[in-house]
């Protein structure tokens, strides 16, 4: 399951990306504000995975 999560937060950091670059384009910043949130969380999840398998090892 954790290599599930792991892609998911992996997909969803580079939805934040597109979301960031395509406000950067287009001069929305709200886009942009929203790109960045979805990276920070998908930042944060990925950092509580890496927690979980060093307690697994």
């Amino acid at each position: 399951m954790a290599t599930t999560d792991k892609a998911k937060n992996t997909a969803e950091q580079a939805k934040g990306k597109l979301k960031e670059a395509a406000g950067e384009v287009t001069g929305n910043d709200k886009l942009r504000a929203e790109g960045k949130a979805d990276q920070t969380k998908a930042d944060l999840k990925q950092a509580g995975e890496k927690v979980k398998d060093a307690f697994r090892k």
